[in-house]
């Protein structure tokens, strides 16, 4: 079985979804700033600390890190931010 999605790396971005970290204390600002951002496509590109390595050999059943793809990690309070800026379902 195929990949149903495949994400369309010439969208730009669009907008940043809640405050920076900076903002949410998160970040000094100039080496480490996790972000959400939505692209033109309506895609989220998300910025974080890469955990695949120390997550891979302990993921819940069911869940998977496929090729080229890698499990990220951002601050709590940067997806609560966000949030508001998400729409429902």
């Amino acid at each position: 079985m195929g990949r149903t999605w495949n994400a369309d790396l010439s969208a730009p971005f669009a907008e940043r979804l809640g405050r920076s970290a900076a903002e949410l204390g998160s970040s000094d600002g100039r080496d480490e700033c996790p972000d959400i951002w939505q692209l033109a496509n309506g895609d989220i590109a998300v910025i974080g600390t890469d955990a695949t390595d120390s997550y891979r050999g302990r993921l819940p059943e069911g869940v998977r890190i496929g090729a080229g793809e890698r499990l990220i990690v951002i601050p709590g309070a940067l997806l609560t931010a966000a949030k508001p800026d998400i729409p429902d379902a």
